[in-house]
Parts: structure tokens; C-alpha cells; sequence
């Protein structure tokens, strides 16, 4: 999958900037604390789309701020 690129889900650094916990996060978003971690650590293989539009209501963030496609030529220290 690799020679096709990949998708990075910046959740962490989104949660980060809006300065708010993970507790907070899941219980607006209505998730689970662990799904989240997966989504932060990016150890989700299939993104679910409704998930992506709670983080993206409750962040008030665009897709694109969420999602970051990283070509498959690029370098690793970007991932």
C-alpha cells in the first residue's frame, strides 16, 4: 500500500491546538476514549465517516485539517 501513499489523521495535534482533553472530545463526540486513541495514533485502517464528521463538528475543523494525504514518494520524516 505504500507505492500508493498514505493517509495521516492529525486528531492529536487538532486536539492539542483546540486545547481540549480526550475526555471531553469523546464524550461530545459521543466515541469511545479508545477509538479516539486509535484515530490519535493512527491505527485505524478503515475510516468510518460518521466518526469524521463528530471530530469535525465538535473541533469546528474541515476535513483537511483532519486528513493529510502523504504521497508515497515522500519523505519519512513527514509521517
Amino acid at each position: 500500500m505504500e507505492r500508493y501513499g498514505t493517509i495521516k489523521i492529525n486528531l492529536a495535534k487538532l486536539i492539542e491546538e483546540s486545547g481540549m482533553s480526550k475526555n471531553k472530545l469523546s464524550h461530545r463526540a459521543e466515541m469511545q476514549r479508545t477509538q479516539i486513541n486509535h484515530y490519535c495514533n493512527n491505527t485505524v485502517t478503515r475510516l468510518d465517516i460518521d466518526v469524521l464528521a463528530r471530530l469535525c463538528t465538535v473541533l469546528e475543523c474541515e476535513i483537511g485539517d483532519l486528513l493529510e494525504f502523504i504521497p508515497p514518494n515522500a519523505d519519512i520524516e513527514q509521517r
